[in-house]
C-alpha cells in the first residue's frame, strides 16, 4: 500500500489536497461500452488490496469497490458507448470516457493522475503514469470501480442478449463469442469497426 501511495504522497506534500487517479476498462472488447472511473481518496485512506483490478478476482474486486465508494471523497464514471467508439475509433473513446469520468466528479480535482496518457480538454495538471494502475492507489482504486460498473453493465446486456455470453465473456473475443457471433450475426452492442466484427460474413462495414 505505501509504494501505490508514492506518487500520491508527493502531490500531497506539495500541497495538493484533491488528487484525482483515473482509468478506463473495455478497451479490447468486441462488445460492449468502454468505462472510465476516477477517483478521488482522503490523504487517511485504508482500504487494503487494492491493486491493478486485472490481478483480482471478480468477487475480490466487488467487496473492494464497495469499501472505496465508501471513503472516497469523489467518484465519477465515464461511459462511451458503441456508436461512439465505431465513430470515434476505440482509443479516442478511452479518452473521452475519462475525460467524462473527471467531468462526473462532485467536487473538481487539482490533480490528476491518468494510467499511461493524458486526457484531452481538461483545465488541470496531469500525470500520465506508464503502468498507473500498478503505480499508484487512486489509479488502481479507478481501476477497480471502473471495472465493476463496466461488469455490472455487461451482465444488464447479458440479459437482453443472452445468446453471446456476455455474462462469460465481457465482450472479449473468445472463441465461443466468435462462434456465437458467426451464429448469430452482431448485435446491436458489438462494435462493427473492429475487425473480428467487421470481417464476418455479414456485409457490415465501416463506411
Amino acid at each position: 500500500m505505501g509504494v501505490l501511495l508514492r506518487v500520491e504522497r508527493e502531490l500531497w506534500r506539495s500541497g495538493v489536497v484533491r488528487v484525482a487517479g483515473v482509468d478506463e476498462v473495455g478497451v479490447g472488447p468486441l462488445a460492449g461500452p468502454v468505462v472510465a472511473a476516477a477517483v478521488i481518496l482522503p490523504h487517511t485512506v485504508k482500504v487494503r488490496g487494492v491493486d491493478d483490478s486485472k490481478t483480482l478476482t471478480a468477487a475480490r474486486r466487488e467487496e473492494l469497490a464497495a469499501k472505496i465508494r465508501a471513503c472516497a471523497l469523489g467518484i465519477g464514471l465515464g461511459i462511451v458507448d458503441v456508436p461512439d467508439i465505431d465513430r470515434l475509433n476505440i482509443y479516442h473513446a478511452a479518452l473521452e470516457a475519462m475525460r467524462r469520468a473527471v467531468v462526473a466528479l462532485p467536487i473538481a480535482p487539482e490533480h490528476v493522475v491518468v494510467d499511461a496518457r493524458r486526457i484531452p480538454d481538461l483545465n488541470m495538471p496531469q500525470t500520465p503514469l506508464i503502468d498507473g494502475d500498478a503505480r499508484s492507489y487512486c489509479v488502481a482504486a479507478a481501476s477497480i470501480v471502473a471495472k465493476v460498473a463496466r461488469d455490472g453493465l455487461m451482465r444488464d446486456l447479458d440479459r437482453l442478449y443472452p445468446e453471446y455470453g456476455f455474462v462469460e465473456n465481457m465482450g472479449y473475443g473468445t472463441p465461443q463469442h466468435l462462434a456465437a457471433i458467426d451464429r448469430c450475426g452482431p448485435s446491436p452492442v458489438h462494435r462493427r469497426s473492429f475487425s473480428p466484427v467487421r470481417q464476418l460474413r455479414f456485409g457490415f462495414t465501416t463506411d
